[in-house]
């Protein structure tokens, strides 16, 4: 999904989930994220022998879309599944009239200050990724989150199974895949639900295994395909296996693995 960017001091809306709009396709060459993002990668003690999966959170992990829309449904408002966006599919209940980005940038703002803490954790990824760590691989979960909502992000994670280390990230997350993959000497793969995301983390790391995880069919229909060799999934069954033959051979099964179809 994406939603379009304006300049502003504060952090980008984009941040908080969606991807890049075209203007911002540039930041795709950028060479390091943030320095509060650096600090949280530069904290995390990772074993430089052992392979590496670095994990997004929303839309892979936890259930943002199931959860923004409970709470659209209570200002009696409905996400309407016409395209890979939120600008112009957050619509009201009464007569299907769609809002104004400003309007609709307010809402997702509103709803992580009052859900963040509180979305479901989708079928198999904490299980899944328990085994990946028991077979030997080391995880990193990758958020493009506001730094302010590390915490609550964390302690909502906590709670579902997932303990590993969280970097949040604005922008581009090609940076941040690139810089937590410098810290090993080991197969690195990285799974995510937007494609920018993962063109990104091939432009920076092209020996990376990318895994596009898409469980929600009424938007993965609308997902673009990464340019970069890549995998596409659509549940925890597949993206473990996935993952643990791309950290075992990163970079031949990055040559060799084509995009499915899209649904």
């Amino acid at each position: 999904m994406t939603i379009s960017r304006k300049a502003s001091s504060r952090p980008r809306l984009a941040a908080l989930l969606f991807r890049l709009g075209r203007g911002a396709r540039s930041l795709l060459r950028a060479r390091w994220p943030d320095g509060v993002t650096m600090r949280q990668i530069r904290a995390i003690d990772l074993a430089p022998g052992r392979p590496l999966l670095i994990c997004d959170v929303d839309e892979v992990t936890l259930h943002f879309i199931r959860g923004f829309e409970a709470w659209l449904a209570e200002q009696d408002l409905y996400l309407a599944p016409d395209s890979w966006s939120i600008e112009g599919n957050v619509r009201r209940m009464k007569d299907g009239k769609a809002l104004s980005t400003p309007v609709v940038r307010a809402l997702v703002e509103r709803f992580f200050k009052e859900r963040i803490h509180d979305l479901d954790p989708i079928a198999g990824a904490a299980e899944s990724l328990a085994d990946l760590e028991q077979a030997g691989a080391q995880i990193v979960l990758l958020t493009n989150l506001p730094h302010a909502y590390h915490e609550p992000r964390r302690r909502n994670l906590l709670r579902h199974g997932f303990p590993w280390p969280l970097v949040t990230n604005s922008g581009p997350k090609g940076p941040a895949v690139r810089a937590l993959a410098a810290k090993v000497q080991a197969p690195c793969a990285f799974i995510d639900d937007h494609a920018e995301f993962l063109e990104s983390a091939g432009r920076h790391v092209p020996s990376a295994g990318l895994v596009h995880f898409l469980h929600d069919a009424r938007f993965a229909r609308h997902a673009a395909c990464p340019a970069h060799p890549h995998v596409r999934v659509h549940d925890w069954r597949a993206a473990h296996a996935h993952v643990s033959h791309l950290l075992g051979r990163p970079q031949k099964v990055a040559r060799q693995v084509r995009p499915a179809a899209r649904r």
